[in-house]
């Protein structure tokens, strides 16, 4: 691990702890100030659909982080360090970049709010004295005294207040439950008591959702205390879910509390409706949304600090002596009272702009983002299933796979716009901390769980339908043993070319001799040196290196080995240099052994010239090729399909005597026109062999030049004088011969 410098277990808080910070930032700001206009413009169905909304979010998230707490030894850093103990450093450090902004304008969203709570004294200025008393007169100075209680009695003397401020949290809350409607004044409607059951204004739903969701964000806020719990394991779930649920019932209960009791017109024009209908309210509902309010503030001033300071204990960032800046803790209170101040400042700069409703639609596009993410890394877990992930407290998939889509999809709905550039900023971030934290985990290690679950999955539901994939279209799954991979590139390139879209390729790199650790460590050592030549040539090809006392029992061995593309092997290449013979009489004595599976066969004929790609490929068709003739075009079609052919073109030359080449012309001609060769004329030439002239001198004359050459041959070859035919064509270029042990059907 990096993080060496981390916030100790020195408070030794409980349960008790996140609860409370948890129940205090969810029954918050929101609650006093917003529920009553949610409630009046989409009516007690619309605001119980935000909350029921938010909570459909704000539970898996709840779960998913009580999953992971119980899944790792938790320290300092709250969900950052869960997350990037989870996902890695680099999308750790990414979200936890995201997640210190959302806490930290956290702390300016709920200064702004306390200062709604002087509401009687802007008032009085304005009535009075005739002049608008700024709210930064107020927010600026409460933020200051915050920060310098925080900073010189550290987090313990925070949770003592913490304890107070809930009691007169709970005190203001019982006394609205048991208040009545407000007096109904003549003559002045928004005095008289309505219903606000009757109807749902789902036009202006997520608009209003953006402005209440930072109600629900809450529940995460004691996790922020990890490094200062006895164990973690235990207090983060049971705290997280245990305000998560109560602030769910007391939510449900103000909404129907509200909806009773006061107009529409009072609700949306009076923003300390509760305070018309609690007992006591003129002065208990400004004290409850005070002490709510200082509460939050609190609670997001001492986990935002310890966000960052973790991040920076994790040497994040690219600059030493910033992280070192950031990472430092006071020695007598152990609090990160560089990252505190480095948050109080971007606090301050969001305290001046002043606007509740804009502070919230920004709070509420950080956290769906930072919730999204846990949910989502949740399910993969889920999905990947690790053997290192065993949480004590287990969810479900389908909860967690839902929390992620739902915030996707609600973001969407708030603000395209904005989502789109929240997303992008996070990608711009993960660059660049990926470019500085290389030897950490990114996305591919996220995801490489997952996709081993899925193509686990693939590969037995593939298996078990083989029967009827088996008459599905012919696409080639083709495999090559070689010896000669760091010598001969050009297999490696046709490999490459017939799996890059249309199939599948798998290369072995051949070791002749017996297993032994020796053999194992050269095959590794070239398998990294293949794997890192082909990288950078955006090749789709699986390479393998395989231990075989002979190429025969290799090729034997591969064979039988199932394709790792869950589609079975259905062709074999073997290579050889035109100038090396034997080794075409070594691929020759094992063509039978391929025949006998039933594969497609093709044997690649290197020369010593280089391939001149736009001069195309050739493909030559006799009257007897039978099979081969659909293989060979669709073969050169699936070559054409590489960016390598782009430039280039593929060419039929149809061979035939002169007494029957019209005849053939007419048949092709037909096939042509029914749809079932994806051919023009143009693209065809018909070649006579007359007496005299054999097929490799006709081949010869046209395709002397040509960036590769296919040609069909029959199993009869391999029986009677295999070699002559094989070797009569050394003038040309590179040659791929090809048998075809099924028909292949056009369409």
């Amino acid at each position: 691990m990096k993080q060496d410098n981390v916030i100790k277990n020195k408070s030794s808080f409980g349960t008790a702890a996140v609860y409370l910070t948890s129940i205090s930032s969810i029954l918050g700001a929101i609650l006093f100030l917003r529920f009553g206009y949610a409630t009046g413009v989409l009516g007690f169905w619309g605001a119980i659909g935000i909350i029921l909304t938010g909570h459909l979010i704000t539970i898996p998230t709840a779960l998913a982080i009580s999953e992971l707490a119980t899944n790792t030894r938790v320290e300092g850093g709250g969900e950052y360090f869960i997350i990037s103990r989870s996902f890695g450093l680099k999308i750790g450090s990414t979200i936890g970049i995201t997640l210190f902004l959302s806490q930290t304008v956290s702390i300016a969203f709920y200064i702004i709010a306390f200062t709604e709570s002087f509401h009687f004294l802007f008032d009085w200025c304005r009535n009075s004295l005739g002049f608008e008393l700024p709210k930064q007169v107020i927010s600026i100075p409460t933020l200051l005294l915050l920060a310098y209680f925080i900073l010189k009695k550290g987090s313990g003397s925070g949770m003592k207040l913490l304890y107070l401020v809930n009691f007169i949290l709970f005190i203001s809350l019982l006394l609205f439950f048991i208040g009545k409607p407000p007096v109904e004044v003549p003559g002045d409607p928004s005095s008289v008591t309505g219903n606000n059951f009757g109807f749902f204004n789902k036009d202006k739903f997520f608009m209003i959702f953006a402005i209440c969701f930072p109600a629900f964000t809450g529940m995460t806020a004691g996790v922020g205390l990890s490094g200062d719990l006895r164990n973690p394991g235990k207090s983060i779930p049971l705290g997280t879910m245990l305000g998560t649920f109560t602030g769910l019932v007391v939510y449900v209960f103000v909404v129907w509390k509200l909806s009773a009791s006061a107009s529409q017109a009072g609700l949306m024009n009076d923003q300390m409706i509760m305070s018309q209908i609690a007992l006591f309210g003129a002065v208990i509902i400004p004290l409850g949304l005070a002490a709510c309010t200082s509460s939050s503030a609190i609670g997001s001033m001492m986990v935002a600090p310890r966000t960052l300071q973790a991040i920076a204990a994790d040497r994040t960032f690219p600059f030493r002596r910033l992280n070192i800046f950031l990472s430092k803790l006071d020695g007598e209170t152990h609090e990160p009272v560089n990252a505190s101040i480095v948050a109080f400042a971007i606090a301050l700069v969001f305290i001046i702009l002043g606007d509740v409703n804009s502070v919230a639609e920004i709070i509420s596009m950080f956290f769906l983002i930072t919730y999204g993410t846990l949910c989502l890394n949740s399910f993969l877990n889920h999905f990947g299933s690790p053997p290192s992930y065993r949480p004590r407290f287990k969810s479900k998939w389908f909860l967690s796979l839902g929390g992620f889509l739902l915030s996707v999809w609600v973001m969407f709905m708030i603000n395209p716009l904005y989502t789109i550039l929240s997303y992008g900023i996070i990608v711009l971030v993960y660059l660049f901390i990926e470019r500085y934290n290389k030897e950490s985990k990114g996305l591919v290690n996220i995801f490489k769980g997952a996709l081993f679950q899925l193509n686990r999955q693939l590969q037995v539901y593939m298996q078990k339908h083989q029967s009827s994939m088996d008459h599905e279209e012919w696409r080639p799954a083709a495999i090559c043993v070689s010896s000669h991979s760091l010598d001969r590139e050009k297999v490696l390139e046709l490999m490459k070319w017939i799996s890059y879209r249309h199939g599948f390729g798998t290369y072995f790199h051949l070791i002749e001799g017996y297993y032994s650790k020796q053999t194992y460590r050269e095959s590794k050592i070239i398998l990294e040196q293949l794997i890192n030549n082909t990288r950078d040539r955006g090749s789709a090809l699986y390479i393998d290196t395989m231990i075989s006392p002979s190429y025969t029992s290799a090729i034997a061995q591969v064979i039988q080995t199932p394709s790792i593309s869950g589609m079975e092997n259905n062709m074999v290449i073997f290579e050889y240099d035109k100038r090396h013979p034997e080794e075409l009489r070594n691929i020759l004595s094992n063509v039978n052994l391929v025949r006998a599976g039933r594969f497609d066969i093709g044997i690649l004929a290197l020369s010593e010239h280089f391939m001149k790609l736009k001069n195309g490929i050739h493909v030559w068709i006799r009257d007897h090729d039978g099979y081969n003739t659909n293989f060979m075009i669709l073969l050169g079609y699936i070559i054409m399909s590489h960016p390598d052919w782009k430039k280039s073109y593929l060419k039929i030359f149809l061979t035939s005597t002169k007494d029957n080449i019209s005849e053939i012309k007419d048949a092709l001609e037909k096939r042509i026109a029914e749809g079932r060769l994806p051919i023009t004329l143009t693209n065809i030439e018909f070649v006579t062999v007359d007496e005299g002239r054999t097929f490799p001198d006709a081949v010869a004359e046209h395709s002397s030049k040509a960036g590769l050459t296919i040609i069909g041959f029959h199993e009869d070859r391999i029986k009677h004088d295999p070699e002559t035919f094989f070797t009569s064509f050394g003038v040309i270029g590179d040659v791929l011969f090809v048998n075809a042990s099924q028909p292949k059907e056009i369409t």
